[in-house]
This record gives C-alpha cells, sequence and structure tokens, in this order.
C-alpha cells in the first residue's frame, strides 16, 4: 500500500506536504509528491502527465490519495487512469474557481468511475479557489455520494490530518 500525497500549485504548499506526510501515521510507504517548478521555473505544469508519471511510478499495488487544491486534478488524471488500484481518496481544497470546464469533467468522471464511500472531500466554507456550497452543488450536479466536510474557515488552507488518517485507516 502506498499513500500518494499531492499539494497544491505553489511552493507555499511545501509545508502542508511536509507535515502531511510526516503525521499521516498510515501502513505502507508514504509518497509526499514535490512538483518540479518549484526549483525549477522553467519547468511547465500538466496536471495529466503528472498524474501518469505518478500512476505509472506507483506500479500497480494499492493507493491512498491525499490532495489538496491542484493536485485534485492531478488525483482525478490517476483514478480515470487505474480506478481498480485506488483504495481511498481525500480531497482538500478542490479549486473549483480556477479549474476549466474540461477539468471539471475530468473530475466528475474521476469520481464517477470508484465507490463513493472510498472518496471524502474537506472544502472551507469561504475558500477564496471555490467554498463549500460550490463544490456540494458541483457534486449533486452528477449524484456523486461523495460526503463534503465543510470547515468553518476562509482560507484555502488544510491542516487536517488527524481527520485524514481516521477516514485512511477507517
Amino acid at each position: 500500500m502506498v499513500t500518494i500525497i499531492l499539494p497544491g500549485y505553489s511552493a507555499h504548499n511545501k509545508s502542508w506536504l511536509e507535515e502531511t506526510a510526516q503525521t499521516i501515521g498510515t501502513q505502507g510507504e508514504i509518497r509526499a509528491v514535490y512538483w518540479d517548478h518549484w526549483t525549477d521555473p522553467e519547468k511547465k505544469f500538466n496536471a495529466k502527465e503528472k498524474g501518469r508519471l505518478i500512476n505509472d511510478i506507483t506500479g500497480a499495488g494499492a493507493s491512498d490519495i491525499v490532495a489538496k487544491s491542484i493536485g485534485t486534478l492531478v488525483a482525478a488524471y490517476m483514478i480515470l487512469k487505474s480506478p481498480t488500484k485506488i483504495r481511498k481518496v481525500i480531497l482538500c481544497g478542490v479549486p473549483l474557481n480556477d479549474l476549466s470546464e474540461e477539468d471539471k469533467e475530468v473530475v466528475k468522471l474521476a469520481l464517477k468511475s470508484i465507490p463513493s464511500k472510498n472518496v471524502i472531500c474537506f472544502q472551507n466554507e469561504e475558500d477564496p479557489h471555490g467554498g463549500s456550497g460550490q463544490l456540494k452543488n458541483f457534486l449533486s450536479g452528477f449524484d456523486s455520494g461523495v460526503e463534503v466536510i465543510s470547515k468553518s474557515r476562509a482560507d484555502h488552507e488544510y491542516s487536517y490530518v488527524e481527520e485524514f488518517k481516521k477516514f485512511l485507516l477507517g
């Protein structure tokens, strides 16, 4: 079992990535993914390509995914490529305000391809990239059945590792 942790786009997400990786406490290997553009601005970020590369690296074994912000789109591409190897998924701060209609369709198709009981979303009520009400509305548009945990915050921070751990170990 591998737990893959996918951060948000900007380099300030490195601290969230490292804190989550150090404290998640799941069984098996934990793979914290550092985006190339954090250290080399010449590198272009392509969510679909990142999803493919990470899927290839993790092999055929079962995987859990914890993803924040643009990492949720990378997770969606991973799910679409190999839905049967994905065990549980935690999505935090899905950036609906920043995703294209095509990206939203990818997220929708990914969530429809795995059992809803294996996915949970944490979304702050007033997240500037898309609040919990927006996410609930988006998910209801295709009857996903995915649970949304709404947090009373007005930022894009998601330090809910104890709740992540409870879901993954449950």
